[in-house]
């Protein structure tokens, strides 16, 4: 469970902020929203294969 303590005379907008940062760090949505959406092993690794060639392409191009 994600918290967030209140500092002594901290805005709420500042704390709400923190909350937004520390949840979307976490990846709980990202797990969220894998678990509840099915994807075909193959399209799995036909993802991972171009994410990985994307990286590939990259880092060459950059080097």
């Amino acid at each position: 469970m994600i918290g967030v303590t209140l500092q002594s005379n901290e805005n709420i907008d500042r704390a709400l902020k923190r909350f937004k940062k520390k949840y979307e760090r976490s990846g709980i949505l990202r797990e969220f929203k894998k678990r509840t959406a099915y994807t075909k092993p193959s399209v799995e690794n036909r993802l991972i294969r171009t994410k990985a060639a994307r990286r590939y392409r990259f880092h060459n191009e950059h080097n």
